[in-house]
């Protein structure tokens, strides 16, 4: 017997036993057949050069997110630094599918060199947020459609490390044990109100021109998120799922989402192992996420280890099947590893990774 009768001897049998149509039977039945993978294994580390994207190429990763610091041009990438930085990933194999701005790091901004957009610092930070516009044509211009970046003052956030499985030990965050030192960042108070409105003014003048490029623009969460009173007296309104739900909002874009990264939105929630599928859910069925890092916590908010992603409290096996469920179709990569004194650059780490992740999105086709 073909599928399809199959299929439908099988909802007729349903819809006499239960007194339900052929034809809900089946749209059950399609609804509960698994797509076509759309998502690709990636990465992120840099810098962006022959030996690491071979490195890369070997693991399986055959898309990424390029690192570019150095620019030609005065505080922006040229289309040419882009043309060059695709034309060797290509070379090798691999696809430039996104890059990391060179500034909107995730550094704290008491080191960061070009805080101009986070500190409202003018008229500086209208000439980064022009030279952010530069980079979004260029990027059209050279052929990559997307980029990430971060809106944070205070960085990521850490307490220590604890001990982790065969001699490896785990980023951890405390807020208890955690002390604000120096009580103020140079950024001063930063209220909930002034943080929203810097991000504001960086949107209603970045995203028109990611419409008229057609460029994607991926915001990392806040790591992790603080009191509403703040930390170093700095309000982190990009802590929460709401605070996230609020800034996919703020303009109605195709090209406006996130870089959800999957450890930092966990570190938000009370219950990750259940509450991140509404997360994932919420933001994927409104194709709002442009990039996923794919890494696990142990814990909850206010109190978590970065761990391994197949020894932390989320299920991802069930993660990614929810990531299928809302027909992701971008990167997904991992990020913030456990660490080893044998493996200093972390290259085993990711490695290891690679593999987990390959492994899960083979399944997903094979299911």
């Amino acid at each position: 017997m073909h599928r399809r009768q199959f299929i439908a001897a099988s909802g007729a049998s349903i819809a006499a036993t239960t007194g339900r149509s052929a034809q809900a039977a089946l749209a059950d039945e399609a609804a509960a057949a698994p797509r076509d993978v759309k998502m690709q294994l990636g990465s992120q580390r840099g810098p962006t050069s022959k030996e690491m994207l071979q490195f890369f190429k070997r693991h399986g990763v055959d898309h990424i997110c390029g690192i570019m610091r150095k620019t030609s041009g005065p505080g922006y990438w040229t289309v040419e630094d882009l043309q060059r930085l695709r034309e060797l990933s290509e070379e090798n194999g691999v696809a430039l599918d996104m890059m990391a701005l060179p500034l909107l790091s995730s550094s704290h901004i008491d080191r960061e060199r070009r805080g101009a957009i986070m500190l409202a610092d003018s008229p500086q930070r209208d000439r980064d947020i022009e030279n952010i516009q530069i980079m979004i044509a260029n990027c059209a211009k050279a052929g990559v459609p997307a980029f990430k970046y971060n809106m944070s003052l205070l960085g990521v956030l850490r307490t220590g490390r604890t001990p982790g499985r065969g001699g490896s030990t785990y980023s951890t965050w405390r807020l208890d044990e955690a002390k604000a030192d120096p009580p103020l960042t140079r950024a001063g108070r930063v209220t909930e109100d002034m943080a929203w409105e810097r991000i504001s003014y960086f949107l209603e003048q970045v995203i028109p021109v990611c419409n008229e490029y057609k460029v994607r623009a991926a915001c990392h969460p806040h790591d992790p998120g603080v009191p509403p009173t703040g930390y170093q007296g700095v309000t982190r309104v990009l802590g929460t799922v709401d605070g996230l739900k609020r800034f996919v909002h703020i303009q109605d874009s195709p090209y406006h989402g996130l870089n959800l990264c999957l450890g930092t939105t966990a570190e938000m929630l009370q219950d990750p192992a259940r509450e991140i599928h509404d997360a994932i859910r919420y933001f994927g069925t409104r194709k709002k996420i442009f990039n996923i890092h794919f890494r696990n916590i142990r814990g909850r908010r206010d109190d978590f280890q970065e761990v391994w992603p197949d020894n932390g409290d989320m299920d991802m096996v069930q993660v990614i099947r929810t990531l299928q469920e809302v027909d992701y179709p971008y990167m997904v990569m991992p990020d913030h590893l456990p660490s080893h004194r044998d493996d200093p650059g972390g290259r085993q780490a990711f490695a290891f990774c690679y593999g987990y992740i390959q492994g899960l999105l083979q399944s997903l086709s094979a299911s």
